[in-house]
């Protein structure tokens, strides 16, 4: 049997003023387009500059993934704040972690 690992995550720009939520298999390459796609009008994560990972949680279903992403669109910015805090206080750039 196959095992999956699914990923819901929550990328900022470097000023930590606007935030992008999403969901993937393949988080380092999803990041990597992501990175990619800076400071262009091709996605609207690019055209804000976020591709600067602050949060991620892992999934063993595609569904949790899924949903968690849409639970997380509907929060306000000072609760996603919170949520990011819980995990990385400072707010830091954890993509080394997947590169």
């Amino acid at each position: 049997m196959r095992h999956y690992c699914f990923y819901t995550y929550i990328l900022s720009n470097p000023g930590r003023t606007v935030f992008y939520i999403g969901f993937t298999k393949s988080l380092s390459k999803r990041l990597r387009e992501h990175k990619g796609n800076r400071g262009t009008r091709n996605s609207f994560a690019g055209s804000v500059y976020c591709y600067e990972l602050v949060y991620f949680e892992t999934h063993k279903y595609v569904l949790n993934a899924i949903a968690l992403e849409k639970q997380l669109k509907r929060w306000r910015k000072s609760k996603k704040i919170a949520l990011i805090k819980s995990m990385n206080p400072r707010m830091l750039t954890l993509n080394g972690q997947f590169y």
